[in-house]
């Protein structure tokens, strides 16, 4: 392994070179902590290719041979879906890998403010005074999380979203675009609130919520005014 000067900055890949791939890449260089070296992805028809600029060195399964060749220090998981995120990012832990954060430097975070790993927080999101933000969360574009509010593991808050004080988001939820929550309420794991919604009432676990005030439905005979009001899971 080549040694380089305590100057140099940290080395990373980015694990996923599709449209969320290419937002965490912008992130990186914008704050320039880091020396991305490119991507990873599992389809075959963009490997070898470039993104952006930057070479698609391979699949994912590629990560520790590539950490040892690269001389890698660490990756960040760009894949919108929250399953596989979650996954994914406990795999490349136990790997031995570190999982990097993504800050856009536009963003502004409370000081007593508490991230995880391998959290992306994209440009313009606003984390208030004493939030929980845990491992492997994306905070979107312009989204708001206010005071004293947890967000649970892998979960995805979208561009626009406004999150109260006070609210616990739980493992795994998906906030769609423009929605708001209200103080004190609770999101349960790997629920799914639709875009634009207000919910103003708990949401129980593997509920999908739509509609002003949010109200769960049933997503297997959700309509196709319903399906509509959800953001696609390839974000």
């Amino acid at each position: 392994m080549k040694t380089r000067g305590s100057a140099a900055r940290r080395r990373v890949l980015i694990l996923g070179a599709g449209g969320h791939g290419r937002v965490v890449l912008d992130i990186l260089l914008q704050a320039g902590q880091y020396e991305v070296l490119g991507f990873l992805d599992n389809n075959r028809d963009i490997q070898s290719r470039r993104v952006d600029g930057l070479v698609v060195h391979g699949s994912i399964s590629d990560l520790e041979r590539l950490a040892r060749e690269l001389d890698l220090d660490g990756a960040i998981i760009a894949i919108g879906d929250n399953g596989a995120r979650r996954g994914l990012a406990r795999q490349i832990e136990q790997a031995g890998i570190e999982l990097v954060n993504a800050v856009h430097p536009s963003a502004t975070i409370a000081y007593n403010a508490t991230l995880g790993r391998n959290v992306v927080v994209a440009a313009g999101v606003v984390v208030c005074a004493n939030c929980q933000i845990g491992d492997s969360v994306i905070l979107n574009t312009g989204c708001i999380v206010d005071h004293q509010t947890m967000i649970g593991e892998g979960s995805h808050i979208c561009p626009g979203v406004r999150i109260a004080g006070r609210v616990k988001v739980e493992p795994g939820v998906f906030v769609g675009i423009g929605a708001t929550i209200v103080p004190k309420v609770t999101l349960g794991c790997e629920s799914i609130i639709g875009a634009g919604a207000v919910v103003i009432d708990d949401i129980p676990p593997m509920a999908t919520a739509v509609g002003v005030p949010a109200r769960p439905i049933k997503a297997a005979s959700a309509s196709e005014e319903v399906a509509a009001m959800l953001l696609p899971a390839d974000v």
